[in-house]
């Protein structure tokens, strides 16, 4: 039963930030008149569709771990065009690969950013019913012969900076020293005077707040709301969106980071997840309500945004890529260096989605 739960609120969630993702791409072609021939939710065997009165055949498919929009000429769904000598004149208005450039930039990018705009609604929303946390930090405990103990801090202590940055909500804490890369620089309230103090975290295994098990870094303090007082406001919409905006854009500035991290060797890898642990997670965060499922919702719209706007052919990074060196040479790469760097792509993105699934299953303690 739980495995159908988990089932259902994975499927439910990824149809949505990826409706939401190729109705982007879609408006705009249909605005700048490229003809769409497909829009699919899912890959694979067709399940159901229907044809609308411009032609465009809606359908939802068997494999539901993503989706297209295929325009008229692309040889395949990731919008890999053909030559024009292929199409007679009269169809070439059409095609993609005919409107300016900057049109045809405008119908890629507008995918992801139909992703951030998604989170930002579901932040905002949640922040005018939900409402938003403002409990500020304060140290209950520190852990003996921990890092933080070890430099200095102290029960009572009120958080107030972490790297320079004000802490406004207590749940800003562990996010931001999991995203941190080396010391981390914590400035902290006592005895009504402001004291810094230089921190070296260590990466301890650990369970997250559904249970799953992670490596997380850790300074050893419990934290609980200052004076025990749970703060928590809702916002009208010009404040919610503020706070979206700000919320969707941290969490792109953590994510980037997280990532250059990992690059460089100074973060963990194992923290990558696919289609498995995102469905894990989304059937537990369903089972605390509509509010938690709606938050993961966007951090996953988030994610599927920033992944696709990643310089790699066949994800709409890789066509804007593309559009970039055609804007700077005045003329598109040729069709041979193309089919070159879509190979690559496709190995790219073979490794990424083993590596992920790997970690998914090691996860679940299958390795």
């Amino acid at each position: 039963m739980y495995f159908l739960q988990s089932a259902f609120f994975f499927i439910l969630l990824i149809s949505v930030v990826v409706f939401i993702h190729e109705y982007g791409h879609y408006y705009y072609a249909k605005k700048y008149k490229v003809t769409v021939t497909d829009f699919s939710i899912g890959f694979g065997k067709e399940l159901f569709g229907w044809n609308d009165k411009d032609g465009t055949r809606w359908k939802v498919c068997l494999i539901p771990l993503g989706g297209y929009v295929k325009f008229f000429g692309d040889s395949n769904s990731a919008s890999k065009p053909t030559h024009l000598k292929n199409f007679q004149s009269k169809d070439h208005d059409k095609l993609l690969t005919t409107k300016p450039l900057y049109q045809r930039a405008i119908i890629v990018a507008a995918g992801p950013i139909a992703n951030f705009i998604l989170a930002i609604f579901i932040f905002a929303l949640i922040f005018m019913i939900n409402g938003k946390d403002y409990s500020l930090p304060m140290i209950q405990e520190v852990q003996k012969e921990s890092p933080a103990a070890n430099a200095g801090l102290q029960s009572g202590d009120k958080i107030s900076f972490i790297n320079d940055k004000q802490i406004e909500s207590i749940n800003e804490v562990s996010t931001l020293i999991a995203a941190s890369s080396g010391d981390i620089k914590i400035t902290i309230t006592r005895n009504s005077q402001l004291l810094d103090f230089v921190i070296q975290p260590v990466l301890k295994d650990a369970k997250d707040a559904l249970g799953n098990n992670m490596q997380r870094k850790m300074i050893g303090i419990k934290i609980v709301p200052y004076q025990n007082k749970v703060d928590r406001k809702r916002l009208g919409p010009a404040k919610a969106i503020y706070y979206a905006l700000m919320e969707t854009y941290n969490t792109i500035s953590l994510t980037l980071g997280y990532l250059g991290n990992v690059i460089v060797g100074s973060a963990s890898p194992d923290q990558l997840g696919g289609p498995i642990k995102i469905a894990q997670i989304t059937g537990q965060v369903a089972d605390y309500g509509f509010v938690p499922f709606l938050s993961i919702m966007a951090y996953i719209s988030i994610s599927l945004g920033l992944i696709n706007l990643f310089p790699i052919p066949l994800l709409d990074g890789g066509h804007l890529f593309f559009y970039l060196i055609e804007f700077i040479r005045g003329k598109p790469l040729n069709e041979q260096i193309q089919e070159y760097f879509y190979r690559f792509g496709f190995f790219i993105l073979f490794t990424l989605m083993f590596f992920a699934t790997f970690n998914d299953l090691k996860g679940l303690g299958l390795f």
